[in-house]
């Protein structure tokens, strides 16, 4: 009887246990969010670009202009920024490093480029990245 009892409790235990991701395929669902975003941007579409962001009114983004919250705000921005497919140009990533912090929680570093035709733009990156109901969102973004 009691080997009947703790074989319950070990049948018990392992079907309690969480899941642990796998880093790698977790790191190839962020890459390829940033390449929607890239394809996106180059189509000149910046709602769906936005599609990569948390929509919430704690997104964060830092850039020269200094901090803004919230997803609208951000899109609003963006569409300031970049009124037209000219202004857009062509958006390339550069990924330099991707980290998961925790089962939920990523760091990528990267460099940004904007080829136009009058000239073009480039800096760097530091994205925070949560998944969040299953989908992997940027938290906040410090660009410069």
């Amino acid at each position: 009887m009691i080997k009947y009892i703790y074989l319950f409790l070990f049948s018990l235990l392992i079907g309690c246990q969480t899941t642990t991701s796998n880093p790698e395929e977790e790191i190839n669902q962020i890459h390829h969010v940033l390449k929607t975003q890239e394809k996106a941007w180059n189509e000149g579409h910046l709602d769906q670009f936005m599609i990569g962001y948390w929509e919430s009114e704690k997104l964060m983004f830092i850039g020269k202009s200094g901090l803004t919250y919230g997803w609208q705000q951000t899109l609003d921005n963006y569409k300031k920024g970049y009124p037209d497919v000219k202004a857009m140009g062509k958006l390339t990533f550069t990924l330099i490093e991707t980290e998961l912090l925790a089962e939920n929680v990523a760091l990528v570093v990267g460099k940004w480029h904007l080829s136009r035709e009058s000239n073009d733009l480039e800096g760097h990156f530091s994205l925070v990245w949560k998944k969040i109901d299953n989908k992997w969102v940027i938290i906040a973004d410090h660009s410069s």
